[in-house]
């Protein structure tokens, strides 16, 4: 055994594969039918996937139902070793296989395999019933004359159930009508006998046995056809403590029909002339009944096993042909997406597990995945992604049906992009599914978006805020409004009421202290900011090295975080969730996310001119910049900066420029307002500290 693993791990070292870098990830590449063939010798530590579910894919489910050969609802890898084994025996040519044609000539089986030999048959047969005089057999031709093959099984077995014959027929043509006029009146005779040995038991139980006049009364003055239902819950016949059952009259008008058939069919043909029966003699009418009932079931379940087996044994012989033909169409394909995941990485050929496309906000979204309902699981299960993910709820008015589907968005700006969004998504068949977005997952989708991130954000906390703080004025302000509306109106209709206490004035030597206090306060502030200011602005190239530094101190965190997802930005986690085995990266970098989100793009020309057309991006950048250069300008320009190019600067001669004279006067007028004021709080402040004299006593 030792030296058989031996053997078997040179094999699998001898065979050259071919490899091939797909998202930063080496992959092995399927490429040729001996590599189909060679499968099972791949270490699986090199396969990227190792399961995967047989539904929810854009791959035909008979397809990998016969693939699933457990039927456990997944696809492993030791199925796809046993279908890529069986699929190269019964082909002559394995290099056809990657073609994923539907048809496969006569030529192709491999007629030195027996099984293949016997496919071969069964495809020459198979065209030949259906009268095709050609040497190709097709998928949907196969289809058919399975379909065909069915109907007529069904419609033959129907033929040999309606002419079927059993030895014990009592009654001969008439024995199945015989058995449902039984069947219909059976409960009710039995009920009468039991009635009847009631009264044997104690005769005085006749009136109660029977139907009473009172029951009768209550529904005479009805409509009777109207209360048949009612009518036929009495007793078939007035009990009788001799326990016959009468013939030829006294029968419930509701059972009179039924009773007459079973009269007609079985007792005047076993019991001619007779006016009574006892129950001896109905229970024998009953057994012949059931006799014949219990042999024509026995013959009918030898008839339904014989045609089953017989489908069965026939069908053992087409159904390989139709696995090969499902395998001859899908495999190659079932390979790309399992073995390497090339299909995902081909912007032509969408991956087997993409379900459509999502349009929202002025953009297409490809990467689409369908998902179960339990959502919140999944957005659990897919947390180690780093992708921006899209929850939807989709539902189809033409098909009556929902589902939910994850979006991968990974290109563009997320300003738009909210819980409640209306969105549209396209299956892959082109069917229209109304979106509804109900969950988002955030995370970077571009190095761009994450440096503005941090702006919007505080500008979203500001307009948060700034909101907050006006609803809580608005809505105290209309308090306080109503307050004293209230108290007006309260004054006004009690005109006897007390006056409300006066005002205090308002006392500027209290406060004379803490406004002395806030002044010296801003006067530090502002001096501290003058000389930070000045140190930073004394060179043009300190002032941008400022700027840049402050920039990088806001966004620089956000920028690297996002740079770092980026590049881990992972779709396994997203297919673990959805069932999938995976067993290696599934890288989405920022150069091929961006073929996975198509955003719109306009021409550059616009024929009309828009009116009402908001000032332009690049102008509003424009304006933003001129300003910092202003700014900096003049902070560099009366920091005397520019004196070492012969450009001083302005300083304003009070006594000889009329512009030093206008601000001169206005300096000289608030110096005094200034001492004014100050003299004005000293005053204040030792009138306050002064005890007032005390009032004379009133004469």
């Amino acid at each position: 055994m030792e030296k058989k693993q031996t053997e078997l791990s040179k094999d699998k070292r001898n065979y050259k594969w071919q490899y091939c870098s797909l998202g930063g990830t080496k992959r092995v590449c399927i490429t040729r039918g001996e590599d189909i063939a060679h499968l099972g010798e791949l270490d699986q530590k090199l396969w990227t996937v190792l399961s995967c579910p047989v539904k929810g894919l854009e791959l035909d489910e008979r397809t990998l139902d016969l693939i699933d050969y457990d039927r456990d609802g997944k696809i492993r890898a030791d199925e796809v070793i046993t279908a890529a084994n069986w699929l190269c025996s019964v082909v002559k040519d394995k290099d056809r296989i990657l073609e994923g044609h539907d048809y496969i000539d006569l030529s192709d089986f491999n007629t030195d395999n027996e099984e293949g030999a016997q496919m071969h048959d069964c495809a020459a047969e198979v065209l030949k019933i259906m009268g095709l005089e050609k040497t190709t057999i097709t998928l949907p031709e196969l289809d058919e004359f399975l379909k065909d093959y069915d109907e007529n099984a069904v419609k033959a077995l129907e033929d040999t159930l309606e002419n079927m014959s059993v030895a014990v027929a009592p009654y001969k043509d008439n024995s199945d009508d015989a058995v449902a006029a039984v069947d219909a009146i059976r409960d009710k005779v039995t009920d009468y006998f039991l009635r009847c040995k009631f009264i044997q038991f104690h005769d005085d139980c006749a009136a109660a046995l029977d139907v009473s006049v009172e029951k009768v009364a209550e529904i005479s003055e009805k409509n009777f056809a109207t209360n048949i239902e009612e009518i036929s819950k009495y007793p078939l016949c007035k009990p009788r403590a001799d326990a016959l059952l009468p013939l030829k009259g006294g029968i419930n008008p509701a059972w009179q029909s039924q009773f007459a058939k079973v009269k007609e069919l079985v007792l005047d043909v076993d019991y001619p002339g007779k006016d009574a029966l006892t129950e001896e003699e109905w229970n024998a009418a009953v057994a012949k009944i059931d006799a014949y009932v219990e042999a024509k079931n026995e013959e009918t379940k030898n008839i339904h096993d014989g045609h089953e087996e017989r489908l069965t044994n026939e069908h053992d012989v087409i159904k390989p042909l139709e696995r090969l033909l499902h395998l001859y169409r899908d495999f190659y394909t079932l390979l790309r997406n399992y073995v390497a995941m090339i299909d995902f990485y081909n912007k032509d050929i969408p991956a087997v597990f993409q379900a459509g496309q999502l349009y929202i906000d002025s953009r297409r979204l490809d990467l689409c995945l369908k998902v179960g309902p339990e959502v919140a699981k999944h957005m659990d299960n897919s947390e180690l992604s780093d992708m921006f993910l899209i929850y939807c709820k989709c539902t189809s008015r033409v098909k009556n049906e929902t589902m939910n589907i994850v979006a991968v968005l990974t290109s563009g700006d997320i300003n738009n992009i909210r819980v409640g969004k209306n969105a549209v998504f396209y299956d892959n068949s082109g069917q229209d599914w109304d979106a509804v977005v109900t969950h988002v997952k955030e995370n970077p989708i571009s190095v761009r978006e994450a440096f503005w991130s941090p702006y919007r954000k505080f500008g979203r906390w500001c307009k948060e805020k700034f909101t907050k703080s006006a609803e809580e004025k608005e809505a105290a302000a209309f308090e306080n409004l109503t307050a004293k509306a209230d108290a007006t109106t309260t004054a006004v209709a009690a005109p006897g009421a007390a006056p409300a206490a006066a005002k205090k004035p308002f006392d500027i030597a209290k406060f004379a202290g803490i406004f002395a206090a806030i002044g010296i306060g801003l006067g530090m502030v502002i001096q501290a900011l003058t000389g930070i200011l000045g140190a930073v602005f004394h060179s043009w190239l300190s002032a941008i090295i400022f700027i840049l530094i402050i920039m990088l101190c806001i966004s620089g965190p956000s920028m690297v975080l996002a740079w770092i997802k980026l590049r881990g930005r992972n779709l396994g986690p997203v297919l673990n969730a959805n069932g999938w085995a995976i067993n290696s990266k599934i890288i989405v970098n920022s150069r091929f996310g961006r073929t996975l989100t198509q955003r719109a793009k306009y021409p550059a020309v616009v024929m009309s001119k828009d009116p009402y057309a908001p000032m332009p991006k690049w102008l509003i950048w424009l304006i933003f910049i001129l300003i910092v250069l202003v700014i900096v300008f003049l902070v560099l320009y009366f920091n005397n900066y520019f004196d070492r190019f012969g450009i001083e600067a302005l300083h304003y001669d009070k006594e000889n420029s009329w512009i030093g004279k206008i601000f001169g006067a206005v300096s000289d007028e608030m110096a005094a307002a200034g001492e004014e004021l100050n003299t004005a709080v000293q005053d204040a402040v030792e009138n306050a500290a002064t005890p007032a004299p005390t009032p004379a006593p009133a004469q």
